[in-house]
Parts: C-alpha cells; structure tokens; sequence
C-alpha cells in the first residue's frame, strides 16, 4: 500500500462513514476526519432545521476538505468520511491530489433504519434526499455495508493491500 494516501469513505447520512472512517484510520495507522467537522456553522444550522443544503452550500466546504486531502497526503496520509454524493462534489475533493475512494453501499431501508437509532444533526427524515443526490461512483472500491464493522475494515485493508 502506499504511503500517504489519502482515502475518502463515502456514502449518503447513516451508512457507516464516520463508524468505519475511524476504525479504517486506526488500522492503517493514519489520521482520521470527519467532513462534518469542516461544514460552517451556517450549514450545521441549516441541516438542524431540516433544510438540505445545495450546492452553493457544499462549494466552499468541499474547497476547504479539498485544501486539507492536499496537505493530509504531503504529511502522514488519512481517512475521511465524507457523503460526496455527486460527481462534481468528488472532482473538487480529488482536483489537486489523488485520493482512492471507497463507497459504503446500502439500502434506503436499511440506513433509515440505523438512523432512526442514532442521535446525528442530519435527521432520517432527510435520508431521501441523500438518496436522490446520490450518483454512485462507477469507481473506487465498494463495500456492502450490511457486514459487521470489523469485517468491513478488513475487507477495505485487504483491498488496499492488494490494490
């Protein structure tokens, strides 16, 4: 596997990112972030209301994630978990550095299900909307997220490994 990668773990709200993101990271040994983190205040408020964010929403923040994937790879590497939902939004993440993606796939009613049993400011009602955004990468590795966790990371590093 090579040093420095930055790996983006993507999929809609509830699927996993953030849960196998860390997991990932601490096998791998490198940094792990959550692209939550990064979202204005503005846009955290906005989602806690209800109201999907659009892309004049998402663009700056995909710029400061992109800004970050571009220094996290001249560094140690990482892991983000990150929704990257549409292609445009994974051509900004990757537009100055290489990334290898890795897409957490499941089904509408068994994510709504898992957040309808977390407490997350992104609320199952708005799943269908993530959903509807979503265009699935015809790349990357996907992984079936109905595994276990444990299982997941290790089918992604064995992947990696391999890749």
């Amino acid at each position: 596997m090579e040093a420095n990668k930055v790996i983006i773990v993507l999929g809609v709200s509830g699927s996993g990112k953030s849960t196998i993101g860390k997991k990932l990271a601490q096998a791998m040994d490198i940094p792990f972030y959550d692209a939550d983190d990064f979202h204005p205040k503005s846009n955290i408020e906005k989602m806690a209301q209800g109201i999907p964010l659009n892309d004049e929403d998402r663009y700056p923040w995909l710029k400061k994630l992109s800004e970050g994937i571009d220094e996290w790879k001249q560094n140690d590497g990482a892991v983000l978990a990150c929704s990257a939902l549409k292609e445009s939004y994974r051509e900004i993440l990757s537009e100055n550095s290489d990334v290898t993606w890795v897409y957490l796939s499941g089904s509408f009613d068994t994510i709504l299900e898992r957040m309808q049993n977390r407490n997350h400011f992104m609320k199952a009602d708005m799943l269908q909307s993530q959903f509807d955004a979503l265009e699935v990468p015809s790349y990357g590795f996907h992984v079936d997220i109905r595994m276990n966790p444990r299982k997941i990371v290790q089918t992604i590093v064995n992947h990696l490994n391999h890749d």
